[in-house]
């Protein structure tokens, strides 16, 4: 017999079974597309980090399955919230406190023109084509390619572009890469 008491009952409490699961699914899934999103280069993230990027998609899919699934008890709600909350916030001290945590999941600049030349392998790794330089030149108020130094692909996805007036010794131009 289904009885409609009960079912507001399941609102409030579904037990710990679901919350446990929860717990392990959140935790998994949180640590899966963290690892998938910074594999794929900084272009997918169009100015986002890779946990600012997941945490938005997470917490806005969880939030919208809440909306429209009858059968997620709020406790449920609450502690998928706050376990992806605590992720994102421990994730935030271990890249600062490990280096090389930081290096494995941060994104570094890579060098995509520099003095006149295009650096095809990493244009190539990171589907730009020359066209998007000339548009980042553009961007940056250059009417062509000649006046540029060097034009890098920054961790969240922008072009940095150097003049060869603006680029001092160069220090800051990332090596090419393979």
């Amino acid at each position: 017999m289904n009885d409609p008491l009960l079912d507001d009952v399941m609102l409030l409490w579904g037990g710990w079974e679901p919350l446990v699961r929860i717990v392990v699914v959140t935790t998994l899934g949180y640590v899966w597309l963290v690892f998938l999103v910074s594999r794929t280069g900084p272009r997918t993230l169009a100015t986002m980090s890779p946990f600012d990027f997941v945490i938005t998609v997470t917490i806005g899919s969880a939030f919208g399955r809440v909306i429209t699934a009858q059968e997620v008890a709020l406790p449920e709600v609450v502690i998928a919230f706050a376990v992806l909350i605590a992720l994102q916030w421990g994730a935030a001290i271990a890249r600062n406190r490990r280096v090389w945590l930081a290096r494995a999941l941060d994104a570094e600049p890579v060098l995509l023109y520099h003095r006149g030349e295009l650096v095809e392998a990493a244009m190539r790794r990171h589907r730009l084509t020359e066209n998007d330089l000339v548009g980042a030149a553009l961007q940056n108020g250059m009417g062509s390619l000649e006046s540029v130094e060097a034009i890098v692909l920054q961790p969240d996805g922008g072009f940095a572009v150097i003049t060869t007036d603006g680029a001092g010794d160069g220090s800051a131009i990332p090596e090419p890469g393979d």
